[in-house]
């Protein structure tokens, strides 16, 4: 299997967690899983929503293990019909106001917090690449910021605000970052990079520290820095292009959190030509015949 996914140069994220969903379903039989048929996909994934009680979202990705597991390693396409994806809620992401967001960035706890949420928020990176950006990758004769296989191995260039940049120098004045933009304070000797867990904790930690009641992920400020970018006039084909989407679809949910745009609907209810509410009441009180 593990042959079968380099061979096709998936990532080393999604490597690792097809390895690891295919070994819990093992694990969970007690066999090597090349031995288990139909009637264990069935009960297993059962398991998985019943008894393990693990959201819709969480089974696609189980499932798209054990799908390449069985068909694209074994060969065995007859099990596609046994391995369906579950009905997935696709609900649209809460977002956090320009006031938020400033709030978020002024609860940093440090510096080096200050400018990963900085960049996050100006950016729109997800959390895995902001983890590996590297010293190189910013760019301040072009004022760009370079994406080096993102996800789907795919490159882009995202624009490098002024106020970003200015951060971005304190900050390396201050810490001294020899290749890796955002290093390991537990490698210190070896420079390694953060983890993608230290982008979501930094996030979780502001905005505890700030009040802000929503459940901030690097996801959401993410989805914040679209829709921030969506109100401001940015087109839905440029938005595309910085996030990285492969369909423009998936940016289009944009526009339903767009108060600019939301705002800009003529409601029909306004063209009708109803009475007043003063004159309904009246109406409604009038002694009955």
């Amino acid at each position: 299997m593990l042959e079968e996914l380099e061979r096709r140069n998936y990532s080393q994220g999604t490597i690792r967690y097809y390895l690891r969903f295919v070994e819990r379903f093992a694990k969970h039989f007690g066999k090597s899983p090349d031995k288990l048929g139909p009637d264990d996909l069935r009960s297993y994934q059962a398991y998985l929503l019943k008894q393990r009680k693990l959201s819709p979202g969480s089974v696609e990705h189980h499932v798209s293990a054990l799908r390449f597991f069985f068909l694209r390693t074994l060969h065995r396409h007859e099990f596609r019909q046994f391995l369906p994806y579950p009905k997935v809620r696709r609900k649209l992401p809460k977002i956090l106001s320009r006031e938020e967001v400033a709030q978020l960035i002024e609860a940093s706890s440090d510096l080096f917090q200050r400018t990963l949420l900085m960049v996050l928020y100006g950016t729109g990176l997800r959390r895995a690449e902001i983890a590996r950006l590297k010293i190189a990758d910013v760019d301040s004769q072009r004022m760009i910021i370079h994406v080096v296989d993102g996800k789907g191995h795919k490159d882009r260039d995202l624009p490098l605000s002024p106020t970003l940049l200015d951060t971005l120098r304190a900050y390396w004045r201050w810490l001294k970052p020899r290749t890796w933009l955002f290093p390991s304070r537990m490698h210190r000797e070896l420079e390694q990079p953060i983890a993608a867990k230290t982008v979501w904790r930094a996030c979780t930690e502001a905005a505890k520290r700030s009040g802000i009641q929503k459940k901030v992920t690097p996801h959401l400020v993410r989805h914040s820095w679209a829709t921030h970018l969506l109100e401001a006039g940015t087109d839905l084909r440029a938005i595309q292009l910085l996030l990285g989407h492969e369909d423009l679809e998936t940016t289009a949910r944009y526009l339903h959190l767009s108060q600019k745009h939301l705002h800009q609907v003529i409601n029909p209810i306004e063209e009708l030509k109803l009475s007043t509410v003063d004159q309904a009441r009246r109406l409604y009180h009038r002694p009955r015949p």
